[in-house]
């Protein structure tokens, strides 16, 4: 059965998605579990868009090893060294360049003829060969570029040695049978195309970014380009669990299936959503929380009967489990233990003293605490940043004929405390007033959102906020069965990853002089 290789692109293009801000220790976490997940080619990040980004793309490079790492350039020298810097320490590293070539973009971003197109990117190239055994060349909007062109760009990329030639649907526009047509067109159109691997990256902006890429693979290509949860710019990208889902339940029509290890599919998603701060819909494709539920009593008759008459693929696929341990407040530590290793968590004794310490206070707000309660315990803390602030205790006073007030209590540096009060416009609001003048740093609330973790009336809430600071921007998240409670501890988490990343930018601008 042809093999398909998936490049994955959750830590660059998912990273662009309005409000995402990762920071290193995070795409680090991210890292490891796409490793995990059996990825075979991971792009990193950009490094020539900022300092910080080519020193994360380095991390990543120095961390992983069995996947190769990427670093995404344009046609620049400039570019070109800055991945060369980024990817130093990598075990299989690989630079992917890009240059747009849609009459279009040609002409409004660009002004450039064909010829100057076709020159400026054979030029990156034959310097990226220099230093780069492996390089991908991209075809920015390929989807809107005229085929006779097209044919003419691959076919010097070819030339040129490149290993993979990439034919994205940049802005989403095309239809499947477009989309796949262009790759049968060039297979059969470019001298020498059997030397290099043909991928395709698709955008869902008509939400037709994994159809596109299944029409591709159909008609020849080799590699698949996406993000876990199809996050992305604007509309997103190709969700890759989508692909190898697809690939996997339907193998007599495709005849071609990813090496992913699937039942890391739910733990990636999971990961994703809650470093990224982007929640999954529920009724998103293999990973959302309804895609394995049913409620019609028609559906649940059938499901008793035989399960696949409403269920083509099997949760345990993805790596859910049905709970066999009901864990509540009078389970010790061992049952946690045995718990979290059913659910593939392995922690080092702090790392699980730190859990289960947080999993005996849930429990005693709980009557029993579900598999979803578990996870969003252990995955809170997976990143850690050093706490300038701790939340000691709120209170908050609220009428619906009063002005809401909010009393707070924070630890700074572990001795000195800071209590403060503050009214709002709400509760949330006042809580967060009380802290900006008990911490005096002043930051801009961008984002705000909250979920339920579980369901009931004592289901836990986990809030995602994104504050700003001077251009800088953190994003933190708190986890509890009050609202309020998740709401101060995710402003506090955001507060201490702007001030980590404050003394990051610090030590570098000390070291630049």
């Amino acid at each position: 059965m042809r093999k398909i290789y998936v490049f994955d692109t959750t830590l660059r293009d998912g990273e662009q998605s309005p409000g995402v801000n990762l920071n290193t220790r995070e795409k680090l976490e991210i890292a490891y579990q796409l490793e995990k997940l059996g990825i075979d080619r991971m792009e990193a990040g950009f490094p020539a868009a900022s300092p910080g980004d080519l020193a994360a793309v380095n991390a990543v490079a120095k961390a992983v090893k069995d996947v190769t790492v990427i670093g995404l350039s344009r046609s620049r020298e400039q570019d070109i060294d800055a991945v060369r810097e980024a990817l130093i320490g990598a075990q299989d590293p690989c630079i992917h360049i890009f240059l747009a070539t849609s009459p279009i973009h040609r002409k409004h971003k660009l002004r450039m003829e064909k010829e100057q197109v076709l020159q400026t990117a054979q030029s990156a190239l034959q310097y990226a060969k220099k230093y780069f055994s492996k390089i991908e060349f991209s075809l920015e909007d390929a989807g809107r570029t005229e085929l006779d062109f097209m044919v003419e760009m691959v076919s010097m990329a070819v030339n040129e040695g490149v290993k993979v030639v990439n034919i994205p649907d940049t802005v989403g526009y095309l239809n499947p049978s477009e989309y796949g047509a262009i790759f049968k067109y060039l297979k059969e159109n470019v001298p020498d195309i059997e030397k290099v691997q043909l991928s395709a990256h698709c955008h869902n902006d008509l939400g037709m970014a994994t159809a596109n890429t299944l029409a591709a693979i159909q008609n020849g290509a080799d590699q698949i380009e996406g993000t876990v949860n199809g996050i992305g710019e604007r509309a997103g990208n190709t969700a890759i669990e989508e692909i190898a889902m697809a690939l996997e339940t339907r193998q007599e029509f495709f005849g071609a299936k990813t090496s992913m290890n699937l039942s890391e599919i739910s733990r990636t998603s999971r990961l994703v959503s809650k470093l990224t701060g982007m929640v999954v819909p529920g009724n998103k494709a293999i990973v959302g929380a309804n895609a394995f539920a049913h409620e019609s009593g028609i559906h649940q008759d059938g499901m008793l009967k035989e399960k696949t008459t409403y269920e083509i693929m099997t949760p345990e696929t993805i790596g859910l489990k049905e709970s066999k341990l009901v864990l509540g407040k009078h389970s010790g530590r061992h049952a946690f233990r045995e718990k979290l290793l059913d659910m593939g968590y392995e922690l080092d004794e702090q790392q699980l003293n730190q859990a289960f310490a947080r999993f005996k206070v849930l429990a005693d707000k709980k009557k029993e605490v579900s598999d979803d309660d578990i996870m969003a315990l252990v995955e809170e803390k997976l990143v850690d940043t050093p706490e300038v602030f701790q939340l000691e205790t709120i209170y908050v006073t609220y009428g619906n004929r009063s002005v809401p007030t909010a009393q707070v209590r924070i630890i700074k540096d572990q001795d000195q405390e800071l209590e403060e009060e503050a009214e709002g416009n709400g509760s949330v609001d006042a809580i967060y007033n009380a802290i900006d003048k008990a911490t005096r740093e002043e930051v801009t609330l961008s984002d705000y959102s909250i979920k339920s973790v579980s369901r009931g009336k004592d289901a836990q809430g986990e809030v995602h906020v994104v504050l700003t600071q001077n251009d800088v921007s953190a994003q933190g998240r708190g986890l509890s069965t009050d609202i309020l409670e998740a709401s101060a501890r995710a402003y506090v988490d955001a507060l201490n990853q702007l001030i980590e990343k404050r003394k990051t930018f610090s030590k570098r601008e000390r070291a630049s002089l």
